[in-house]
């Protein structure tokens, strides 16, 4: 039989314990690299052989010093990315010790704003018009044809992180200015308003192995900025967005070069009936959208990630069974510490997000006129029980 397999995983955010338990039942052993700050965080230890530590300012130069040292003693068979912002560190790691897997390349696809933009151009996919946040001139002609609002997005943060919209070409300019010396880590594209999509696919060799489609009630750019309640929904096979949806999705993360892993991708249908594509990256959703996809159809992104992972280039992979239903989640800031949502009984609810100063609620049920029924009830009585609000972050939150 063959050796098992040695996953070195970082992740310099709290999350993945899926991912780790479902290594440690294939077999593997589990090296995991993670921000000192989380050095006590309450990580699944039964899970992992070894911990290794980096501070978040940490020179690249540093983490490849430290990466050399591990392999003197493990074998090194794949480096995982568990959080957007360990991408490129993964990829640039597996790069320098020659270990299979996306590279530098292919992993800017899926952090920078810009070359997602420039790539899904090149491919014929249909995005929002764009430009570089660089050649002032370049700026002025481009915003001479093309109507405001606007939106000035960091090149690779995440969510809605840094992400400012403007109405005017004195505020662009304005905002611009702000930015300073940094403005070229900027891309400026124009806003389209509409409906706001994802899809949340499982790739094994180039090909998609799993894809659930979800609309998100109101756009998650509006809720970070207008202070909202965060609510999306599985949609059922027979909704009209799905299979154009489901193509398109594939279609931009061929382009992109996924080989296989898990990816986050978000579309928007504007005013105009189109499709636009927005972002991607190759991570699961945040916001508890795995716990949603989860609810509806029985798959667990994180576990079969590890699966995928694991596989490799060479072995199978069997996609999973999946449940016919639907589900959907209501999630806000709250103004308590530890909310209550005791008083909410409905049958439906198959999870109770427990996490400081925040209220949620997943429901599930074969009708999905019933799950809209009781996200809209939930919404309504959370304004009322829970609801706060807070300014966007310029940064992401641990």
């Amino acid at each position: 039989m063959p050796a098992p397999l040695t996953i070195f995983c970082i992740a310099t955010y709290r999350k993945g314990d899926e991912f780790l338990r479902e290594c440690r039942r294939q077999g593997c052993k589990v090296l995991l690299l993670t921000e000192e700050k989380l050095r006590d965080s309450d990580w699944p230890r039964e899970a992992v052989d070894e911990f290794f530590y980096l501070r978040r300012d940490m020179p690249v130069a540093e983490v490849r010093k430290g990466i050399a040292h591990v392999g003197r003693t493990h074998q090194i068979d794949r480096i995982v990315a568990l959080d957007d912002f360990d991408v490129e560190l993964a990829a640039g790691l597996r790069e320098y010790l020659r270990i299979p897997g996306m590279g530098e390349t292919t992993a800017r696809a899926f952090r920078d704003k810009l070359t997602m933009r420039s790539r899904a151009r090149a491919a014929g996919i249909k995005c929002p018009e764009f430009i570089h946040v660089l050649n002032h001139q370049a700026i002025t002609s481009w915003s001479a044809r093309v109507a405001p609002p606007w939106v000035i997005k960091p090149r690779s943060q995440a969510a809605a992180v840094g992400i400012r919209k403007v109405d005017s070409i004195e505020e662009l300019w304005s905002a611009i200015g702000m930015l300073g010396d940094a403005h070229a880590d900027y891309v400026l594209e124009q806003f389209v308003s509409g409906d706001v999509y994802h899809v949340d696919s499982i790739f094994f060799r180039r090909r998609p192995q799993f894809a659930a489609v979800s609309r998100y009630a109101t756009p998650p750019m509006a809720v970070a900025h207008e202070g909202g309640i965060f609510v999306t929904r599985t949609l059922p096979d027979e909704d009209p967005a799905v299979a154009p949806l489901r193509e398109i999705n594939a279609k931009v993360l061929k382009a992109f070069g996924l080989e296989q892993g898990v990816s986050h991708t978000e579309f928007i249908r504007g005013d105009d009936d189109q499709w636009y594509f927005l972002e991607t990256s190759a991570r699961v959703g945040g916001a508890f959208i795995v716990d949603v996809i989860e609810a509806a159809t029985g798959v667990n992104l994180w576990r079969e990630w590890a699966k995928v992972e694991i596989a490799g280039e060479k072995g199978p992979y069997e996609p999973p069974l999946l449940n016919n239903l639907q589900a959907g989640i209501v999630l806000s800031l709250a103004r308590q510490e530890h909310p209550d949502t005791s008083a909410y009984t409905a049958p439906e609810i198959v999870q109770r997000i427990r996490k400081r100063h925040h209220a949620g609620l997943i429901v599930a049920s074969p009708d999905a006129a019933r799950v809209s029924e009781l996200l809209e009830e939930h919404v309504r009585r959370f304004y009322a029980d829970f609801h706060a609000s807070a300014p966007a972050p310029d940064r992401p939150m641990d």
